[in-house]
């Protein structure tokens, strides 16, 4: 059966890797699944055919015969169990792979996201130059914890799991704010997730879709 995404016509980031399709598209070429897009624009988002997917009229959204999924945890989590590649084999690592996916997602996707909306949309509030300093306090402790417990290891439990795609995933978004630069060992760790050859090959194919026309 065909395995169809759904992706923005044009992202906001202007394909920099940040739309949340990228993950899915990450996690289907590191356990070699071939795939299709559907494009959609904002006003389609919002449409009857795909608020039957996604409730809440967003992307990405996977569709596999009978199967539609939506949040970007659960699709790529269904990808690991199905396919070998991004789940360890043994019981109690496959459980913590589980578990560094709830960690990227529940614990330190949150602040940073706090931080995009500080500085996209409330920058011209009153209040916007003191509060800017609390929420990147905020995401400076979950880095301190991260970065502890990553040390000088390539990955954050033993070889490259799941977890790692969605923690690399969450932490590319703070390229832009500088303070991943802040911490050495997880700007490493964020690289190798990009040198990864199915991380080239998806960041590939969500680029080539806001390429300029020629």
């Amino acid at each position: 059966m065909t395995i169809t995404i759904t992706a923005f016509e044009r992202s906001p980031d202007g394909g920099k890797g940040l739309a949340r399709d990228t993950r899915v598209r990450w996690a289907l070429e590191e356990v070699g699944q071939p795939y299709e897009v559907r494009l959609l624009s904002f006003a389609e988002m919002k449409g009857p055919h795909h608020l039957a997917i996604h409730p809440f009229g967003q992307i990405p959204t996977y569709e596999e015969g009978s199967l539609s999924l939506f949040e970007t945890g659960s699709i790529v989590f269904h990808l690991a169990e199905q396919h070998a590649g991004l789940l360890p084999k043994d019981r109690d690592a496959r459980a913590r792979a589980i578990t560094w996916m709830f960690a990227a997602l529940n614990t330190v996707e949150p602040p940073i996201l706090e931080l995009s909306t500080a500085k996209i949309f409330e920058s011209d509030k009153s209040w916007s130059e003191e509060r800017l300093p609390l929420v990147k306090d905020r995401v400076r402790a979950r880095l301190d914890k991260l970065s502890a417990h990553l040390g000088v290891a390539d990955w954050l439990d033993g070889a490259f799991s799941v977890g790692d795609l969605l923690m690399v995933s969450v932490l590319l978004r703070l390229r832009m704010s500088g303070i991943l630069d802040e911490y050495q060992n997880l700007a490493a760790y964020v690289a190798r997730g990009e040198a990864r050859p199915a991380y080239i090959r998806a960041f590939a194919a969500q680029l080539a879709i806001n390429a300029p026309a020629v």
